[in-house]
């Protein structure tokens, strides 16, 4: 009998250290309203990793239902704060095949491209890397691209001007940069490749001001390559345009925004 009650007792202590050795869950009985406002708290406090996991448990709980909807969308821009864009743009994805007539998607579609807007800057500030034609301006590609998406299936969302905007000026930018590549094919004496990049923008980014200087290095391919025709055609070109002041100044960059969350108010998530 006490052999029994020793075996009980080992047992019962084995057990409860299985216990204890769990990680508590505090949110374990918490209702949808409940982890939607502790999240949108922690969000607002700066605390964007605690934030993203009571999105997530918010999501495998309660997968349907306004909390669950806010919640796609609080996390993409959560994911966009914590500086993870790849998550950022995934999670925005995630809310537009989730929800592609919701009113407010175009928030969705604007997200994306101010994350892969914020991901280019590295690449838009920094023109002339040690190898210039290893450059990849993916970011800023994609950034122009969600920009247009949005303009084109939403004319007149509230983003759309802004959106314009930047689009102007990543325009101009990678024109800059196609430009920057050609002078440094120039450099290395590949003049034939630099004539072609500079023809690229010449033909592909009219009205942005990397024209007249592509049209320079036109010229300077073309006499290097004893292309005295070709180099006259773009010289007649040049000058013609300067001549009538066609060419037109950098876009400026736009201004830095303050990116809010909160969109639906109507729906007063975090009254409840």
């Amino acid at each position: 009998m006490r052999a029994a009650l020793i075996i009980l007792l080992l047992a019962s202590a084995l057990s409860g250290c299985g216990i204890i050795g769990k990680e508590f869950d505090e949110t374990g009985g918490w209702t949808a309203a409940e982890l939607y406002n502790k999240a949108s708290r922690d969000l607002d406090g700066a605390n964007y990793k605690r934030a993203i996991e009571l999105y997530q448990r918010l999501e495998t709980r309660y997968p349907f239902g306004r909390y669950a909807m806010q919640g796609q969308l609080d996390i993409a821009y959560a994911y966009y704060k914590a500086e993870e864009p790849e998550q950022a743009v995934a999670a925005a994805d995630r809310f537009i095949k989730l929800y592609p007539q919701n009113p407010f998607v175009d928030y969705a579609y604007y997200l994306k491209g101010i994350v892969n807007y914020n991901r280019s800057i590295g690449f838009l500030d920094r023109f002339i890397p040690t190898d210039q034609s290893q450059r990849d301006p993916g970011s800023a590609l994609d950034a122009f691209e969600d920009f247009a998406e949005l303009v084109r299936r939403f004319p007149d969302s509230r983003y759309a001007t802004d959106a314009r905007q930047r689009m102007l000026y990543l325009r101009s930018t990678l024109a800059r940069s196609e430009v920057n590549v050609a002078e440094y094919y120039m450099k290395r004496g590949a003049y034939l490749a630099a004539a072609n990049r500079a023809q690229y923008v010449v033909e592909r980014f009219q009205r942005t001001a990397a024209v007249e200087d592509a049209l320079e290095v036109l010229i300077d391919a073309y006499d290097a390559l004893d292309k005295e025709m070709l180099a006259a055609d773009a010289r007649r070109v040049l000058e013609l345009n300067q001549r009538e002041g066609r060419f037109i100044d950098d876009t400026p960059p736009p201004e830095e925004i303050s990116l809010g969350r909160r969109i639906w108010d109507y729906l007063g998530l975090d009254e409840n």
